[in-house]
């Protein structure tokens, strides 16, 4: 029965105060990703139905604590978790804090509300209920603070080497200047 989690999404958006809400919106596609054996809603053990789903992960936090929403939507029959600290894609019911597959009547919207905590990390994973189940969506997260996005390890050694080759070409142009 997805009814008491439409009324507690709907509960937590009307009591937020409006005027401190902060939402973002993220976009993103799941038809090339990498594929895991997904959890279960309630993490307690890993899905018979989605055992190489096609999944996004994106990690942030927020700069003040509080209730967030979190609403999916996509072409597909979206499968939402959120995970407090790091997501181990082989290890996918470990720090798990919530999960949900049909928010809405039919299977395209997928969400849930959670409290964070500022300062702590949270990773958000997209994917679908069934192995079949990816395409393009769309996650809109609201709430009383400024969500900021955690680059990757992967995306600080790009950013380093970037900046390594910009100082290589600097030195280079400063030689053939003197």
């Amino acid at each position: 029965m997805k009814f008491p989690a439409v009324a507690i999404v709907t509960a937590v958006l009307c009591a937020a105060p409006t005027v401190q809400a902060k939402i973002s919106t993220y976009t993103g596609d799941t038809t090339d990703a990498p594929t895991f054996n997904r959890a279960v809603e309630d993490f307690s053990v890993l899905s018979g139905v989605g055992t190489a789903v096609h999944y996004n992960q994106d990690s942030f936090t927020v700069d003040v604590g509080g209730a967030f929403t979190f609403l999916t939507t996509g072409d597909f029959d979206t499968f939402t978790f959120l995970y407090q600290g790091n997501f181990n894609p082989t290890n996918a019911t470990v720090n798990g804090i919530a999960a949900n597959d049909d928010l809405l009547p039919g299977f395209t919207t997928s969400g849930f509300a959670a409290n964070l905590t500022s300062g702590i990390k949270y990773t958000l994973v997209t994917t679908g209920f069934g192995n079949s189940d990816f395409g393009a969506y769309s996650t809109t997260i609201g709430g009383p603070g400024v969500i900021t996005v955690v680059p990757e390890p992967a995306n600080y050694a790009l950013f380093a080497a970037g900046l390594g080759l910009i100082a290589l070409r600097f030195r280079q142009r400063q030689a053939s200047n003197d």
